[in-house]
């Protein structure tokens, strides 16, 4: 018998959140008949696209729309473009109602509202296509563009949907999208429809799903971000409440029940699965359905989590074998599976670990995590009191006055100079609706501000209290040196929600335009006057401030950090905050206690991040780090040492730790537009480096980690006795390495456009020393150097003769791809994992593999190549995609380009090659115009590089050097003092291991 459950939630439609339209005299407001019999489409997208013009009317910055309370039919796709806002107003929400049977919705894929990036302003000439244009709008539209990861402030709220029968292709929202992005307060009555949202964006929040085959069918984010779901609800869905993959899942107050399948990861994937405070009610197969469970990239973790009538907590999806509840009724206090650290220094091991208790009931459900805004009819606007906006006049005196004056304070869409601090009480409440468009300004050189002195805020709470911020944007501008942007001291019950801390990337100007942060070779601000790193944080929690803190987007190059938590032991919580494009320090903590960071994102830039650590801990204890996601751009070139660093601080519990370098690029050549996924040579060399005890978490992605107080040294590992010896350092970036017939090897440190070579007596010397940019490096049996390089459009490849006059270079044309029995070089380590294009099939709802794209990917030749002057060796020619100028400025990527080095391989051999998106090693066949065909996985681990020994023995690069058998059982390991990159067998007897990292050249001698 069904257990007796606290009642649950009624389904009435959930209560208005605008019941009467903010004073905001930009917003359009859609003219429609909203009586849910006329079609109402054009009217809606009429209004979209004039708020798509943005403030000044020139098609960019984006807008506001508010649409009536009101039922709107709709017969197509409405786009909603960048930048641009809609919510519902009226006493009871408005409703977008997809009618029965609507022409479109019946096969593949059909979306109710698409987040889309701009329509294409067709040139007559331009006959490119649109780069990857979102399928499933009806009718298809070839000349709109997906979101990309520079898709800004696009957001819906305040507006139900429903899917009438007869759509069983029907999505409500393609929810595709980038930084302050969001979807709140939607209840979807979905029907016989496929899906309420397909695909996510970075955050969610009060969004309640009732039927459909799933509630969320959804890929990676657009930027490759986490995304939050935060309260929200799911019931009778038919197949699973959520079915998804690589999305960076964060559950935060979430109840699903009634439906088979409460989260599906789908087959041949993994995901960061994230769930806290979550409830599963009458959840009949499983809770969760893992699969891929000895992928690194496959995380799950669970706390506070509930759950009655679900006898299966977890199911694995290739095995069949399950993790079952306590009970009828049961409380999982703590539930992990993944890759598994015993302690800060040690590789990790799988292992799935679940502690639960038998409950008599399930408790009555918690708060909401997201406070709820009071109601509009409270909202004073600043307009009333005195206040412009217009970017010119002080609006200081008019605004502190609202302040003093009114609890609730609304900032329409306007740019607010001020002179002076913005002090709020206990119980302020500022809110906007847009903030790109709301904005607070502190102008450049603002007296107050300048010289050397304690931080100065922009706006400032008072110590304590409930206080509120949210929807607008602060602008600490870049010549204010002692400019913090938000100081916050309040209570555990405030909030500071959807707030942009404008400067740096993402920057709109008063008209709309987008800012460049960049000089013209992205070394500094366009103005001088500007200093990057030369303000105090952006958003600083100290003094006991707490709270909790979502959707936060802090990147202003000039801050440090873009938040810094401090001298606090009040509760605090951040959720889904995008921190980047600092010089340091993205997030900092600093004598700090019980906070949780859910699913915090950072990103180093390569103009202005070399250096930075994405997560800085001081001095600090009991703090969660939950989906965080530690990353560094394509375009970077310089080393980093670590992702986060602690200083003196324990009791600090990783769930889910994401450290990578991969990045999604937009280009148009000849051939077209694509976005396309390049990985850099340059993540972060460690996840955590706990400075204090001097030890290094080499693994970059894992499910747990608990660091204490006192943590013991680890012992190097070896095999078979093998000494790692120290050859050479003080390398910037060594990398792309080969070997001649002798044994002898090159190498390349790129950031000096230097050839260095190694030999058997024991010597370092320099090949070449010419600025022609090498990147890797092959050999022929002749001896020569092949040099691909990244100058020139297409990428360029050159020879040179060891020991020859330095003025002796030939450059290689490429040719038609020979047929012939000459060696095929190949890169050692690859990405490939298809994000940007969805890779569901429209008939069967399967997703392509990981394994299935690369299998693919690999067996397509090369129409051209580069050929060795002997004709020994053939590097195939990958397409090049470029980025920025033509010329030194400009990027280049390619698969050879990017990776760590080359193999070769005859045509009928077989190879190792890795997959970083997998972190898998296959093995392969070679094949003609550089095809792999017939591959297989080789190892479970895999990354940088991988070589083989005349044993037929196999080492991979993967934090240290992992040795298997022929059989792919592992062996052995080598543990190298720094991070291994690339692995080479030389030396007379081909019994050399040398091992390249970032700045030294190792060592291992196997027999």
């Amino acid at each position: 018998m069904a257990l007796a459950l606290v009642a649950a939630a009624p389904v009435a439609a959930s209560p208005s959140v605008y019941t009467v339209a903010p004073d905001e005299p930009t917003a359009v407001t859609v003219a429609a008949k909203g009586d849910g019999r006329a079609d109402d489409t054009a009217a809606i997208q009429q209004a979209i696209d004039k708020a798509a013009q943005g403030p000044a009317g020139k098609g960019v910055g984006g807008g506001i729309v508010f649409l009536p309370q009101g039922t709107y039919r709709i017969s197509r796709t409405l786009f909603l473009w960048p930048g641009v806002r809609i919510f519902g107003v009226g006493e009871k929400r408005p409703v977008i109602v997809l009618g029965a049977k609507t022409p479109g919705f019946q096969r593949g894929v059909g979306h109710m509202l698409v987040f889309a990036g701009s329509p294409r302003e067709r040139d007559p000439k331009d006959t490119r296509e649109v780069a990857f244009p979102p399928p499933g709008s009806v009718p298809f539209n070839k000349d709109v563009a997906d979101a990309n990861p520079g898709t800004f402030y696009s957001a819906l709220g305040n507006i139900d949907f429903r899917i009438m029968d007869g759509n069983p292709a029907a999505t409500a929202i393609r929810f595709h999208s980038a930084q302050h992005s969001f979807v709140s307060h939607v209840d979807f009555d979905l029907g016989s429809g496929l899906a309420g949202l397909y695909h996510v964006a970075n955050e969610a929040e009060d969004l309640h799903f009732k039927g459909g085959r799933y509630g969320i069918l959804a890929e990676k984010t657009s930027p490759a971000w986490p995304f939050a779901l935060v309260d929200a609800t799911f019931e009778g869905q038919r197949d699973a409440a959520i079915r998804e993959h690589e999305a960076g899942l964060t559950l935060l107050n979430v109840a699903i029940r009634d439906t088979p399948v409460g989260i599906e990861i789908d087959k041949g994937y993994g995901d960061w699965l994230w769930g806290q405070d979550v409830r599963f009610e009458n959840v009949s197969k499983a809770g969760v359905v893992i699969s891929n469970p000895d992928s690194v990239y496959m995380q799950v973790g669970f706390q506070n989590t509930v759950a009655a009538n679900t006898p299966v907590f977890a199911r694995f999806r290739e095995s069949g074998k399950t993790v079952k509840g306590k009970s009828a009724a049961y409380n999982v206090t703590s539930f992990t599976h993944g890759l598994t650290l015993p302690a800060l220094g040690q590789m990790g091991e799988y292992r799935t670990q679940m502690d639960a208790e038998a409950l008599t009931a399930l408790p009555s459900p918690g708060a909401p995590a997201i406070r709820a805004l009071p109601p509009v009819s409270d909202w004073v606007s600043v307009r009333i009191l005195g206040a412009k906006g217009d970017n010119a006049t002080d609006d200081t005196a008019a605004i502190q006055k609202a302040i003093d004056s009114h609890r609730v304070v609304y900032l329409p869409a306007g740019f607010y100079r001020v002179s002076d601090t913005l002090r709020m009480k206990p119980d302020t409440v500022l809110v906007g609706l847009h903030p790109s468009l709301a904005r607070i300004v502190l102008p450049d050189g603002t007296p107050a501000w300048q010289g050397v002195g304690a931080p100065k805020a922009l706006v400032e709470s008072a110590s304590g209290g409930d206080a509120i911020v949210a929807g607008i944007g602060l602008d600490t501008g870049g010549v204010n040196p002692r400019a913090t942007g938000l100081l916050w001291k309040a209570g555990a019950n405030s909030m500071v929600n959807d707030v942009k801390f404008q400067n740096g990337h993402g920057t709109n100007a008063f008209d709309g335009a987008r800012l460049d942060p960049y000089n013209n070779n992205a070394t500094a601000d366009p103005d001088a006057a500007k200093r990057w790193d030369g303000q105090y944080a952006s958003l600083w929690v100290t003094q006991g401030g707490g709270g909790t803190f979502a959707n936060v987007w802090s990147p202003s190059t000039f801050a440090n950090p873009g938040i810094l938590i401090s001298d606090t032991q009040t509760p605090g919580r951040l959720i889904q905050a995008s921190v980047e494009h600092h010089v340091r320090t993205e997030i900092g903590l600093n004598r700090v206690s019980n906070w949780e960071l859910l699913a915090p994102q950072t990103e180093g830039e390569a103009g202005e991040s070399g250096d930075a650590v994405a997560l800085e801990i001081r001095n600090s204890s009991n703090i969660l780090v939950a989906n965080f996601h530690g990353y560094r751009v394509t375009r970077t070139r310089k080393p980093a040492p670590a992702a986060v660093t602690l200083y003196n601080s324990h009791d600090i519990r990783f769930r889910n730790v994401h450290v990578n370098g991969e990045s999604g690029v937009g280009t148009c050549d000849e051939n077209g537009c694509a976005t396309f996924l390049r990985l850099t040579k340059f993540p972060f060399e460690n996840a955590i480096r706990d400075v204090t005890h001097g030890i290094d978490v080499r693994e970059r992605e894992f499910a747990v980690l608990d660091v204490v107080q006192s943590p013991v040294p680890v012992a190097a590992s070896t095999f078979g006795g093998a000494k790692v010896e120290k050859l050479a350092d003080g390398f910037y970036a060594a990398g792309g390495g080969a070997v001649d017939a002798a044994g002898k090897l090159y190498f390349i440190d790129r950031h000096f456009q230097r050839i260095w070579s190694w030999s058997d007596a024991g010597r370092l010397e320099i090949v070449r020393d010419a600025a022609l940019d090498p990147v890797n490096l092959m050999v022929d049996a002749s001896g020569n150097l092949l040099v691909l390089s990244s100058f020139g459009r297409n990428g360029s490849v050159y020879s040179v003769k060891p020991g020859a006059p330095d003025t002796e270079v030939t450059v290689i044309a490429p040719t038609p791809t020979a047929k012939g029995t000459s060696s095929t070089v190949l890169p050692v380590n690859w990405w490939n994992n298809g994000e940007f294009r969805d890779q569901l099939d429209p008939k069967t709802y399967e997703f392509t593999t990981l394994a299935q794209m690369f299998a693919r990917d690999m067996a397509v030749p090369k129409a051209q190549e580069y050929r060795s002057p002997d004709g020994s060796v053939a590097l195939p020619a990958w397409r090049v995609f470029a980025q920025g100028p033509t010329d030194h400025r400009g990027l280049r990527f390619s698969d050879s380009l990017d990776s760590y080095g080359f193999i070769q391989g005859k045509p009928g051999e077989r190879v190792f090659v890795t997959n970083g998106s997998e972190n898998r090693t296959y093995t392969g066949t070679v094949g003609a115009g550089g095809t792999l065909t017939g591959l297989k996985v080789f190892a479970e681990r895999g990354g940088e590089g991988v070589a083989t020994d005349a044993q037929g023995r196999v080492y991979v690069a993967n934090g240290q050097v992992f040795v298997y058998a022929a059989n792919g059982s592992e062996i052995g390991r080598i543990d190298v003092p720094e991070r291994p990159l690339q692995l080479v067998f030389g030396g007379a007897d081909r019994k050399t291991l040398f091992i390249l990292t970032h700045h030294a050249l190792y060592a291992a001698r196997i027999d």
